[in-house]
């Protein structure tokens, strides 16, 4: 008798419905994948997208190099840019030695009339 009791309680009350395996519907599917989805934006957000706008800023940098720049390149070299091309630059690294390195090597654009900074050995003398 107890037991068709508590059928009769469990059935009358919702919580124990929503409980129950096979009766969720899309709302409860939804609350269960909301941690889920937002990892996947955190994640978006954190990584993908700065990434992207690095990416940007780098292709808008290389394409703004012009003739009298100073280039510093992925491995460490720095030079003056003597000449433009489509997808290649002439950088002189000493006097008259000029290379050819592909734009994409490039890592940074300093000014054309940013001054050097001062030697400390030179400075003292």
């Amino acid at each position: 008798m107890n037991a068709s009791l508590a059928l009769v309680l469990a059935a009358a009350t919702p919580a124990a419905n929503a409980a129950a395996p096979g009766g969720g519907g899309i709302a409860d599917t939804l609350i269960n994948m909301g941690p889920l989805l937002m990892i996947v934006v955190a994640g978006y957000f954190l990584l993908f997208r700065p990434q992207q706008q690095r990416a940007k800023q780098q292709r808008e940098m290389i394409t703004a190099i012009k003739r009298g720049d100073t280039v510093v390149l992925s491995s460490g070299v720095i030079g003056k840019v003597v000449r433009v091309e489509e997808a290649e630059l002439g950088v002189e690294i000493a006097q008259n030695v000029t290379i050819k390195v592909i734009k994409s090597m490039v890592a940074e654009v300093r000014a054309k009339g940013e001054p050097a900074p001062a030697n400390d050995a030179r400075a003292k003398a």
